[in-house]
C-alpha cells in the first residue's frame, strides 16, 4: 500500500504518530516527508491488516491534518523488515 497524505501533514509529528500506530499492526514499511509538502507512507502486509492500519490513521488525531489521501495498492516487495521513519 502506498499512501500520499496532503494537508497540514509536515511539522506536526505526523510521521512519528504513524510510526507509533504501526507498532500495533503486522505491517512493515516506511513513512517520510516529501519535498512538495506531502507525506508518503509505504506499508506491506496482509490487505486486511493494512486497511485496519490506514483506518487507525484516519481515526486518530491526525485526521484533522489530512486534507486528501491518495491510496494505491500493489504487491509487496518483501524488502521491509520493520517500520521506519525516513528523515
Amino acid at each position: 500500500m502506498q499512501v500520499h497524505f496532503s494537508g497540514h501533514v509536515q511539522g506536526v509529528g505526523f510521521r512519528y504518530r504513524v510510526h507509533s500506530l504501526a507498532t500495533g499492526y503486522f505491517v512493515a514499511g516506511s513513512v517520510r516527508n516529501l519535498a512538495d509538502g506531502r507525506v508518503e507512507l509505504i506499508a506491506e502486509g496482509l490487505r486486511p491488516e493494512l486497511e485496519s492500519f490506514l483506518e487507525a490513521i484516519t481515526r486518530s488525531e491526525l485526521a484533522g491534518h489530512i486534507r486528501n489521501m491518495d491510496v494505491s495498492w500493489s504487491p509487496g516487495s518483501g524488502l521491509y523488515k520493520g517500520f521506519e521513519i525516513i528523515r
